[in-house]
């Protein structure tokens, strides 16, 4: 059996699975800002560590009444269960101010004018420790995330397996990532899977988990 045709045949048996995980996404567009923060600090979390980890971490942040006002101190000893953990707590500090209740209004009025793409940009060009990855996927976690390829470890063996790209970047510049984001949204069109299911379903082949 061809990989194309396998890949099928998982999709089908995933699919509805895929399409409830969408929903619940799609469920975050209308949700108060301290929601809208929280996933946002999740996906400072994610790079090089464990998604269901970086969940649990907001989850004690909220329980301790840390997220919004704990100190850089206070904020590290829950941390090290990521990667660079120092830097990650700057990170979530300095998104209070780059990402406030103001701020995120007027973030929603700019998806809702100008689109993702717009907003994704945004994103990397103001929270320092996003990328086009951390970016879309945040976009993608709050129902915004249609067009935008989460490419991650997962995705991209994925992606390398059927022979979309010819080898794992060993890194992503912005012109890469672009590149190869389009290169999937093709893949998919071709395929007849929409884009935000064909990431999802190249995750869940990677982990053998429809998390976020």
């Amino acid at each position: 059996m061809g990989k194309i045709s396998e890949l099928k045949k998982i999709y089908q048996r995933r699919r509805r699975a895929i399409v409830l995980r969408l929903s619940e996404f799609d469920k975050l567009r209308d949700s108060e800002h301290e929601r809208f923060f929280e996933e946002l600090c999740f996906c400072l979390l994610t790079p090089q560590s464990k998604a269901e980890s970086c969940g649990r971490i907001i989850s004690d942040l909220k329980k301790h009444g840390l997220l919004r006002k704990g100190s850089r101190k206070q904020l590290e000893p829950f941390l090290k269960r990521t990667r660079f953990y120092r830097n990650k707590a700057r990170y979530l500090m300095l998104a209070r101010r780059a990402f406030s209740k103001e701020e995120i209004a007027r973030f929603k009025k700019k998806l809702a004018r100008q689109g993702p793409l717009a907003a994704r940009q945004w994103l990397i060009e103001n929270i320092k420790g996003l990328g086009h990855k951390e970016s879309s996927h945040f976009l993608r976690n709050v129902g915004y995330g249609q067009d935008l390829a989460i490419l991650d470890v997962h995705v991209l063996r994925s992606l390398k397996r059927l022979g979309v790209i010819d080898e794992l970047p060993k890194s992503l510049s912005s012109k890469k990532y672009l590149r190869i984001e389009e290169k999937m949204r093709r893949f998919a069109s071709k395929l007849g899977i929409p884009a935000s299911h064909l990431d999802l379903l190249f995750w869940s082949i990677g982990t053998g988990k429809i998390f976020k």
